[in-house]
């Protein structure tokens, strides 16, 4: 069964990191200008790495849940490399929004079409599941037959 999902669980893990080190970014400049929690406001150059951050996390559980679904029931590698794709628009997204609002526009684009395409790819499976499951219909045989 590992061999199934090793893909899915290493990109799991780098998500994870990618989001630490999110947080760290928050905390460093949280240090920086001098804003102590529960504070969510300063200069410009905080905000836009606290909403960077939180934007980020706020998107984290449905990316994971997409990444599982697409891995689990449509197709492992395309899931994983689905995923990398994610983690690296949302990277971007993040040094981005960093520099600039104007520069976070892009990659928040690119990275919310792979979700989407990971939605799809995930509805796609599951449908696939029940109509091959319960009602005996597999859709990729009669497409190829």
């Amino acid at each position: 069964m590992l061999d199934q999902i090793h893909w899915l669980a290493a990109v799991t893990v780098l998500g994870v990191l990618e989001q630490a080190y999110f947080f760290l970014q928050v905390i460093y400049a949280r240090r920086l200008f001098g804003i102590s929690p529960p504070k969510t406001s300063g200069p410009p150059e905080f905000e836009r790495i606290f909403r960077a951050q939180v934007n980020s996390s706020e998107y984290f559980p449905l990316f994971l849940a997409v990444l599982w679904q697409a891995g689990l029931f449509f197709h492992q590698g395309l899931a994983a490399a689905l995923g990398l794709l994610y983690l690296y628009a949302r990277y971007c997204y993040f040094m981005g929004y960093k520099a600039s609002s104007s520069e976070r526009l892009t990659p928040i684009y690119f990275s919310a079409g792979v979700l989407w395409i990971l939605i799809a790819v995930s509805a796609l499976g599951i449908l696939h599941f029940f109509l091959s499951h319960y009602v005996g219909l597999n859709v990729l045989q009669l497409l190829t037959a």
